[in-house]
């Protein structure tokens, strides 16, 4: 996605994907990060954020996974935290029921400054503390979200999954230097597909993301990928090719450390 400042506008368009990505046979699917919303200023987020089981980016996803009968990781939206000046960045993830079952606070909290280029997360966003999956049709989903990705002790938290989950909004600058990298590597050192739905394109408020959405491989191979703008990105979860891979290189029973 492409998100912008106006959250019922990306939500729309949320749901349009989510419509695509059914009507191809989608069982689960994922959003990016801030799908629902990319302000102006680092707090502008303050101003959509909701109560854990209510407000209007929930409803719409309950009602998108139940009426497509998937499971919906819902990127990720400003949850309220007990800090009046900070929210949590939340993923929530929907049964095809439309129940609530499972959340993820994003615990790592990205800051960055090179010349003009400035980010820092936590002036409008409190850390979470607990790693966290769910169980689904295909195995275990382990939860992550976009910084995370650059630090690989989480996923070995996560090392029982088949599947990673990590919605992104990577800077353009980063991303070009370490998404794929990084993606590639966590897949192949834990052994499990790795899903990677992410915001890539020019925003309104002048950020540029860097795309590149992808599916990979337990052997690190890149089975699909957008590269920016809006879209979908999809493949199997196959559980023959992940105990394949584990079976010929069993790297967990090698551990020492």
């Amino acid at each position: 996605m492409v998100s912008t400042p106006d959250r019922d506008e990306n939500l729309a368009q949320a749901g349009e994907l989510i419509a695509t990505a059914a009507a191809q046979g989608a069982r689960l699917v994922a959003l990016p990060e801030y799908f629902c919303f990319m302000g102006r200023a680092d707090r502008d987020k303050l101003a959509i954020q909701e109560e854990e089981g209510s407000g209007p980016i929930q409803e719409f996803l309950a009602q998108t996974a139940r009426r497509h009968g998937i499971w919906l990781a819902g990127g990720t939206l400003p949850l309220r935290s007990p800090d009046p000046d900070r929210v949590f960045n939340t993923m929530l993830v929907f049964d095809p029921d439309g129940t609530q079952c499972a959340r993820y606070d994003k615990i790592h909290l990205f800051n960055f400054t090179r010349g003009q280029e400035s980010y820092d997360e936590s002036l409008a966003i409190r850390p979470g503390g607990e790693v966290r999956s769910f169980e689904s049709p295909g195995g275990t989903v382990g939860l992550s979200v976009c910084y995370d990705l650059r630090f690989p002790e989480l996923y070995r938290a996560l090392r029982t999954s088949s599947l990673l989950l990590v919605p992104a909004a990577f800077t353009y600058t980063t991303g070009q230097a370490h998404w794929e990298l990084l993606l590639r590597a966590r897949a192949i050192e834990n052994q499990c597909y790795v899903l990677a739905p992410a915001q890539g394109g020019r925003h309104p408020n002048g950020r540029r993301t860097w795309g590149h959405s992808m599916l990979v491989d337990p052997w690190g191979d890149i089975l699909d990928v957008l590269p920016e703008g809006p879209g979908v990105v999809g493949g199997t979860i196959d559980a023959e090719r992940l105990e394949s891979v584990r079976t010929s290189l069993p790297a967990w029973r090698h551990r020492v450390l």
